[in-house]
């Protein structure tokens, strides 16, 4: 995570209306020039000055379309530090993509740190060298520029969590070379360790959690970087078919199984919605598991009299809920402890009348540049995401 200076008191001081306000007024100066981008897990007082709210690989995709239409000179990406990275990947040199606080990072992405993941591929394929077997390296789009280019410079692709199960079949039939006959092929999944079991669970693959339960070979292990070696030894590496990072959401990691016991006990008809960045045990006791924008799909085709109790970020669901009512359909949170994510909310509306303001005045703060041969290597990876699944016609949302 990046350090954030102190910006000047006056934003602190001022109410949130003077500031929204401000906000509109530096929006009008600035004109076609600037495009916000909120995520669906911003808070309300900030989601009021997007131009485009949604998921962060389907914001990048937009910038990277809408810009050369509008005459885009600077993105403020309303979301987290690898949200605006991907934005910087997608869009021309000449876009400058801005951060409103740069303390807004993903404790997920920085989970995994291109050091350790160059560590962990040279003891994993080392651990099967001589064998005909190849490891292919996927991750999910919540993960650093460094960690993509990583991937996409060893022959693998980004995912998101509505399209991890494509680019799992890709590949597992070998990626860009297709997988020849007596091969084995090894996925290294990064960074979050839930979406990459639940993915493999949902193909059929027996995880560690299957496991435990069935007493049958497991086809996942977790490397953790923490530990020496991964925590795994070379003859369990040879042993599956994929290999996760430990690596977890903060927010998702809050909702457990007994969350789902207590909807249940209520018997009444309530759906259990979550994410999959949930624990595989949640997501394995509920009724609908997906993507935030199949979560936000499910419940606007949802009828009257329906009611749901949903598994992701508060601000989301608090959104849904308010909308929801309006239909007849009733929203709550699964759990009721205060699942937000706490980076997402260092970005506020002081900040943004920061950043905007000093645009207005010709300076441009918090910008985030990728460097260039991680820019490379990361639209790689994005790219074969883009190409290989769009060819499926899967969302490309996360």
């Amino acid at each position: 995570m990046l350090w954030q200076p102190e910006i000047p008191q006056k934003y602190r001081d001022s109410s949130p209306v003077a500031l929204a306000e401000l906000i509109s007024q530096r929006r009008t100066e600035l004109g076609q020039r600037l495009m916000i981008l909120g995520h669906h897990y911003q808070q309300d007082e900030v989601i009021q000055h997007a131009d485009f709210i949604g998921d962060s690989l389907k914001l990048s995709q937009i910038a990277g379309a809408e810009s050369p239409q509008r005459g885009t000179e600077f993105i403020v990406f309303c979301g987290v530090h690898f949200m605006a990275e991907t934005a910087d990947v997608l869009t021309e040199p000449s876009v400058r993509v801005i951060l409103p606080d740069l303390g807004a990072g993903c404790s997920m992405a920085d989970m995994a740190a291109y050091e350790d993941a160059v560590d962990a591929w040279d003891f994993i394929t080392a651990a099967v060298a001589g064998e005909k077997t190849r490891v292919i390296p996927v991750t999910y789009v919540n993960s650093s520029a460094a960690i993509k280019a990583f991937v996409g410079t060893h022959g693998g692709a980004c995912c998101t969590s509505s399209n991890a199960k494509h680019v799992f079949d890709w590949a597992l039939a070998g990626g860009d070379q297709p997988k020849v006959r007596g091969e084995k092929i090894k996925v290294f999944f990064l960074p979050d360790q839930h979406l990459g079991r639940n993915t493999a669970h949902a193909r059929g693959m027996i995880t560690e959690v299957d496991a435990q339960r069935s007493k049958k070979s497991a086809q996942t292990a977790v490397w953790d970087p923490k530990k020496e070696h991964g925590g795994i030894s070379a003859e369990a590496i040879r042993a599956v078919d994929v290999i996760l990072w430990a690596g977890h959401c903060s927010v998702h990691k809050l909702f457990r199984a007994e969350h789902v016991d207590a909807v249940r006990e209520r018997k009444d008809r309530t759906t259990v919605l979550v994410h999959p960045e949930c624990s595989q045990d949640v997501v394995d006791a509920s009724d609908l598991s997906g993507s935030t924008e199949f979560i936000i799909q499910t419940i606007s085709d949802a009828k009257s009299g329906s009611s749901f109790a949903v598994g992701t970020e508060v601000h989301l669901v608090t959104r849904l809920a308010r909308e929801a009512q309006t239909r007849g359909v009733a929203v709550e949170m699964l759990s009721g402890c205060q699942c937000l994510c706490t980076t997402m909310y260092r970005i506020d509306q002081p900040h943004l009348a920061w950043v905007l303001d000093s645009l207005v005045a010709g300076k441009v703060v918090n910008e985030i540049r990728v460097h260039e041969k991680a820019r490379v290597g990361a639209r790689i990876a994005l790219d074969r995401m883009l190409t290989n699944v769009a060819t499926k016609k899967a969302a490309l949302v996360d």
